[in-house]
């Protein structure tokens, strides 16, 4: 068995398994891979019920995830996101309607699940044009972002081709 290099460990109160079963429903190409449970040692540090869930790795589109049920010393900001690369509206859409949990929390793409676990959900096109060399096409891109919740590709796309 390889492991991949880099995984995030993404820390829950006690939902690490309801939350990877939630992601690994909305994700094509994902899987519950382990679970690994407290034994005596690691319920007596942690405070956790001996036999309770302590890790669960995961894949989403097959990158792979650990979550881990840490109690609630710490909790999720969006200091770190997820990004999602789409490549259609539809996508997007679907992905939103099924992730988004805070409607307040929602800004240029960004939003926060259920368990408060922050992602970007953008169009795969938006790299190209935010970089593009000629920064008034950027720029206009920025502007139109900035006024969305859920991104639109064809506004961006309209702010991007605007003479």
């Amino acid at each position: 068995m390889s492991l991949q290099k880099i995984s995030p460990c993404l820390w829950f109160d006690h939902q690490a398994e309801e939350a990877a079963n939630f992601y690994v429903a909305i994700f094509k190409n994902s899987k519950i891979l382990n679970i690994a449970r407290y034994g005596e040692a690691g319920a007596k540090v942690s405070g956790r019920p001996h036999g309770s869930v302590m890790t669960v790795t995961f894949q989403l589109d097959g990158q792979e995830f650990m979550g881990l049920n840490g109690g609630p010393i710490f909790t999720f900001s969006p200091a770190i996101s997820l990004i999602v690369h789409c490549e259609t509206q539809q996508e997007m859409d679907q992905l939103w309607t099924k992730l988004s949990a805070d409607p307040a929390a929602e800004q240029c793409g960004w939003l926060k699940d259920k368990y408060g676990v922050s992602w970007q959900i953008v169009p795969a096109i938006l790299s190209h044009m935010m970089l593009d060399k000629d920064a008034t096409k950027s720029e206009r891109v920025m502007q139109a972002m900035l006024l969305m919740k859920k991104l639109d590709i064809k506004t961006l796309k309209q702010a991007y081709d605007q003479k």
